[in-house]
């Protein structure tokens, strides 16, 4: 049986003239080549002010223009920031005073203590799940369970207790480690813990209220921060779910006790746009101005 829709008549079709057309790409806009010899900046220049490279031109001149005015510069991540061999690029902007603060995951202190202390990490999942030895490395449970109990002890947040212990310890590798850089540099690095999530949360010697308290006041930190974000930058790098719901949390804190967070940058970096990062930290916080 036909249907009854007949295709429309295109013949009274209304154009205009090209000519008188706004269009928002030109040839002004476009890229140059590189040639041998120039330097990055001179290809950096060229890049056209359009999507992604518009972006990304906007969020270093935030970031630059927040340096020189001496604002906050608050970088949170998720642990893949170390897993892929970035924390010397995290401890140079600690050690040079351009990163005010660090957050990260619970992950972070596991893969950032198993850098320090043995200059490897991120195992095999695939060949170990299997026979159930994933996570089970003695020195990461041990060694991470001494650091919440002696946060317990002396009320120390959870990133700071990991980096005194790893500084503390004298690690072969703890001039790679980000808690380290932290600790040294008297900058905070906050932890946010999700129980459950982290391999030394099946270790015997976890102490799981101990670890809540030591994150709970990482994440009474991390606000305080936020607090100082006017004219200020938030990076969330590479966290899809932690970060950005600790992040929106601590907007909320900050803004109800009276303190003014308006204007001021929000960064989402990642190769996936997650609904969480997108919506909890480069939209939903900066509505208001930002």
């Amino acid at each position: 049986m036909a249907h009854s829709f007949k295709a429309l008549d295109t013949g009274k079709l209304k154009t205009y003239s090209i000519s008188g057309r706004k269009s928002k790409v030109s040839v002004k806009d476009f890229a140059s080549p590189w040639n041998k010899g120039d330097s990055f900046k001179k290809f950096f220049d060229t890049l056209p002010d359009i999507l992604a490279a518009q972006d990304l031109k906007a969020v270093i001149s935030s970031i630059a223009k927040a340096f020189y005015n001496n604002k906050t510069i608050f970088a949170g991540m998720g642990a893949h920031v170390i897993k892929v061999g970035l924390n010397p690029i995290i401890i140079d902007l600690v050690q040079r005073g351009i990163i005010t603060a660090v957050a990260m995951n619970g992950a972070g202190i596991i893969h950032d203590f198993e850098i320090a202390m043995t200059g490897g990490t991120s195992e095999d999942v695939e060949a170990s799940i299997g026979d159930g030895s994933f996570g089970m490395a003695h020195e990461t449970g041990e060694f991470l369970s001494e650091a919440i109990k002696r946060a317990q002890k002396e009320s120390l947040g959870l990133g700071e207790a990991v980096g005194k212990a790893i500084v503390e310890n004298n690690l072969p590798f703890k001039d790679k480690s980000i808690l380290a850089a932290g600790f040294l540099s008297d900058i905070p690095v906050t932890v946010h813990v999700a129980i459950g999530t982290d391999i030394i949360h099946m270790h015997p010697g976890f102490d799981a209220g101990a670890a809540g308290s030591a994150s709970h006041r990482d994440f009474l930190t991390f606000a305080s921060v936020v607090s100082t974000l006017n004219e200020g930058v938030y990076l969330n790098i590479g966290s899809s779910v932690i970060l950005p719901e600790v992040f929106l949390k601590a907007t909320t804190l900050v803004r109800n006790l009276g303190y003014n967070l308006e204007n001021f940058t929000t960064v989402n970096m990642d190769f996936m746009r997650q609904y969480r990062p997108m919506t909890n930290v480069v939209n939903r916080p900066t509505a208001k101005g930002g």
